[in-house]
């Protein structure tokens, strides 16, 4: 057990006045479980979605959870920041996992789950070829993902935000280093997938949400690290991603960009979607400079042996320097990144 939390009086009153009733109680052990609709909590509970919406209002109102718009579904979860979102965990801690509440609700939870499983590999079924045919061109994703964690070292991370998210492998992947994460994508039936794949390995520190990448609904400065995985070459203007991305970053913050380099398989237009041919290390170092961020490494991850039309992954290392100009100024020495990771 970590620090308790500290609660003044008033504010610990009104947390166990919302979270102090069975159902509610019920509906934040829940959400503890990851994201969940009105119509999924209604379907486990067994309860009127005009009395499941009301209980969500009040624990709205205490600040106890967290809902945002997916088209015409909106879902909820328990807030990942806060004191009173903290104690509500640690009060969550002690219920008896034997209760039999708890389980015929966790056994429900479960089902709505697979359920969504199934729609979501209907869909990864329906569109597995096509993605299939991309993987074979370029480096093997276990190359890829094994670049990224030599890059990013065993540095903690606070917040990450993985920006096109698209099955979530990026939040799979890290999710032994951060202690929050919000995965970010354009297309519904991806968020399906990612949510999916969260359900099945069991990461209920992340989260996935619809939201237009180039133009963010975050606050500024709120994480240390932004990935932008596969996703740039879809951009007419990929400049404009990349200074959304930054404007996330806190001081020191760092961002990784994971793209093709420049080919010239004209195809990738027409057959799936690319605009951009890949980017050379001019073209991202400018873009990167630009949006106020430095440099510091750079990787190509050229593909295996066979077809020569094969495409080179490179991936870009950037931080936000403010934390080295604050330190330059605390230390009266300019700190190198070299080695650190």
């Amino acid at each position: 057990m970590g620090e308790p939390v500290r609660l003044g009086l008033d504010a610990l009153v009104d947390v166990l006045r919302a979270a102090g009733e069975p159902t509610r109680l019920r509906l934040l052990a829940l959400l503890a479980a990851g994201d969940v609709t009105v119509t999924d909590l209604t379907e486990i509970l067994g309860q009127s979605q005009p009395r499941i919406s009301r209980h969500l209002k009040l624990l709205g109102e205490a600040d106890l959870i967290d809902r945002y718009q997916e088209g015409a579904w909106a879902y909820f979860r328990l807030r990942q920041e806060g004191k009173a979102a903290s104690f509500v965990r640690n009060l969550l801690a002690h219920a008896s996992e034997n209760d039999p509440v708890i389980l015929r609700d966790g056994e429900r939870l479960d089902a709505v789950k697979r359920q969504r499983s199934e729609r979501a590999q209907a869909y990864f079924s329906r569109n597995a070829a096509e993605w299939d045919e991309l993987r074979r061109l370029h480096a093997a994703d276990e190359e890829v993902d094994a670049a990224v964690i030599r890059l990013l070292g065993n540095q903690p991370i606070d917040s990450l935000l993985d920006l096109g998210t698209g099955t979530g492998r990026i939040l799979e992947l890290l999710s032994g280093l951060y202690r929050r994460a919000i995965g970010v994508d354009a297309s519904r039936d991806m968020l399906s997938v990612a949510r999916a794949n969260l359900d099945r390995t069991g990461i209920t520190k992340a989260s996935v949400r619809h939201a237009d990448i180039l133009n963010l609904p975050f606050e500024a400065q709120d994480f240390d690290l932004v990935t932008i995985h596969q996703v740039l070459h879809f951009f007419d203007q990929p400049e404009i991603a990349i200074g959304e991305a930054a404007r996330m970053l806190r001081p020191g913050g760092r961002l990784v960009i994971i793209d093709l380099a420049p080919h010239t398989l004209e195809y990738l237009r027409d057959d799936h979607a690319h605009v951009r041919l890949g980017f050379s290390h001019q073209s991202m170092t400018d873009w990167l400079r630009k949006a106020g961020l430095d440099i510091e490494q750079v990787v190509d991850l050229h593909p295996g042996h066979g077809s020569g039309q094969g495409l080179t992954v490179t991936i870009w290392l950037a931080r936000d320097p403010r934390r080295l100009m604050a330190s330059a100024e605390s230390d009266h020495a300019v700190p190198t990144f070299a080695g650190r990771d």
